[in-house]
């Protein structure tokens, strides 16, 4: 079982890479905004109810897959290094697939701000991400 983390700040490129990736390979691909859109509409993700449905949908999507016969998964990640409950949340999911006999690959995106504020508007990335289709307010489309 692999698990890749691609990791990196907002519109680099992380789900397009895992895109990629995901065709290159034998790997499934699950972007951090599967979950995010999905309880969206009931508690928007800054909440303290949407935190936790997203993070309760993670857990179990990455315990079944750590436990299957799949070939491995490709999660992305917004990773705020600065707050120790991120490293701790980091450490718990590998310790997931470690524990299970899986191997933990670390990606890391970086892009210059001008780059990301254009990638934001991509076509690709509205289409798989709906709540990206405002930004500060703003219709993307």
């Amino acid at each position: 079982m692999k698990f890749v983390l691609i990791f990196g700040p907002q519109a680099v490129g992380k789900m397009t890479v895992g895109q990629e990736l995901e065709k290159l390979t034998e790997l499934k691909l699950f972007h951090n905004h599967m979950t995010i859109d999905l309880v969206n509409p009931f508690f928007d993700y800054s909440t303290k109810e949407g935190k936790r449905l997203v993070s309760l949908f993670r857990e179990e999507i990455f315990k079944e897959v750590a436990k299957s016969s799949l070939y491995g998964l490709i999660f992305t990640y917004v990773w705020a290094f600065d707050l120790k409950s991120e490293w701790d949340y980091i450490n718990r999911v590998c310790q997931i697939f470690e524990s299970n006999g899986g191997t933990v690959y670390f990606v890391e995106l970086e892009a210059d701000i001008n780059e990301r504020l254009e990638r934001n508007k991509s076509p690709n990335r509205l289409k798989h991400k709906p709540t990206k289709k405002t930004l500060f307010g703003q219709k993307m489309i």
